[in-house]
């Protein structure tokens, strides 16, 4: 027997999508998702807050990979992009396009999967929209959502200075890696895992007692892309040591085999931030002891040595410069 699929019905605003709606989304989401079915949700503002807004949009091949989904990777994403803002994410939006075809427990597991990461990030999904596309004019799904958070104390990246301190949250490039090893056509083989998380909690313990100065989400281009867009046009620049990166052996393995560089791989669930150097030892310590920063790590520092550059001290003592890429290496990955 076939197992259910989704059809050009479920987006025709009748009876099956209602059934869609409310039976697949709003049953699993509970109560991170919306109470009710209307075309809008009221918000209740927290008082003089200023508010932070964001959107992104995932189109990540394939579906599913080992440590997350399209579902976790569209919660995760917004969640940090509000978080490393400075805010405290409050709500997101869903916008669902599926291609008919698409096995209906394949979409319930990404629902689930969503569900969990908004309860995990303490935030509710609030209103929604669903659309069906023909089976050929899509890839099985494709997400969009909006991020509403309380901006808690603005980041004040003008006042980041010579000598304060680059610190990332964990290994770097997890994400990107391991969707590369899933590609067809690549025959290699890993036990890489994205790092796809939530991190507002963290970040909101870091702030909590360092002053940051200044803070990303390395996804698409990973931490050399964030840096390089840091540092251009500005008075100094960013010098990295190499040996003080964190790479797993098996992100550092494939990126050997494949003539890779893991700094432009993407990262979902790491931060990096830019705090004073006699705040470092602290940032790295409250970054440790969450589940998400085990491997938390100053890797470089503010330099007017090289104005407007990113660049990396080898463990052999020469230089190199990162600069922007023209194109991701990878497509897809988010």
């Amino acid at each position: 027997m076939n197992p259910p699929l989704v059809m050009l019905g479920h987006g025709a605003g009748g009876r099956l999508t209602r059934q869609l709606v409310r039976d697949l989304f709003c049953r699993h989401l509970g109560e991170a998702g919306p109470p009710t079915m209307e075309d809008g949700a009221r918000l209740e503002t927290p008082a003089s807050a200023e508010l932070v807004f964001t959107t992104d949009s995932y189109v990540v091949s394939p579906l599913e990979f080992p440590g997350g989904d399209i579902g976790s990777l569209a919660v995760c994403g917004t969640v940090n992009d509000l978080a490393v803002m400075g805010a405290r994410p409050l709500w997101l939006s869903l916008g669902v396009v599926l291609e008919a075809g698409l096995e209906l427990e394949r979409l319930e597991r990404i629902v689930c999967s969503m569900a969990a990461k908004a309860r995990e990030a303490g935030v509710r999904i609030v209103c929604g929209d669903t659309k069906v596309v023909e089976k050929g004019k899509g890839d099985g799904i494709f997400i969009n959502t909006s991020g509403i958070g309380a901006l808690e104390r603005p980041l004040l990246p003008e006042s980041i200075a010579p000598g304060d301190q680059v610190i990332v949250s964990g290994t770097l490039g997890d994400h990107g890696m391991a969707l590369l090893t899933l590609r067809s056509g690549f025959r290699v083989t890993s036990d890489l895992r994205s790092d796809c998380a939530p991190l507002n909690g963290m970040v909101s313990a870091l702030r909590s007692e360092v002053e940051v100065k200044w803070m990303r989400d390395p996804t698409r281009g990973g931490l050399a892309t964030s840096l390089c867009e840091l540092v251009e046009d500005r008075p100094w620049g960013v010098v990295l040591e190499e040996g003080e990166l964190p790479l797993s052996e098996a992100v550092q393995g494939v990126a050997e085999l494949l003539g890779l560089d893991p700094l432009y791989s993407a990262n979902e669930g790491k931060m990096v931030c830019i705090v004073p150097p006699g705040q470092a030892a602290r940032a790295v310590q409250l970054l440790r002891s969450s589940p998400y920063g085990r491997s938390a790590a100053v890797v470089g520092a503010v330099s007017t040595a090289f104005p407007g550059k990113t660049i990396v001290r080898t463990r052999l003592g020469t230089s190199r410069v990162l600069g922007l890429l023209s194109a991701d290496p990878l497509p897809r990955i988010c």
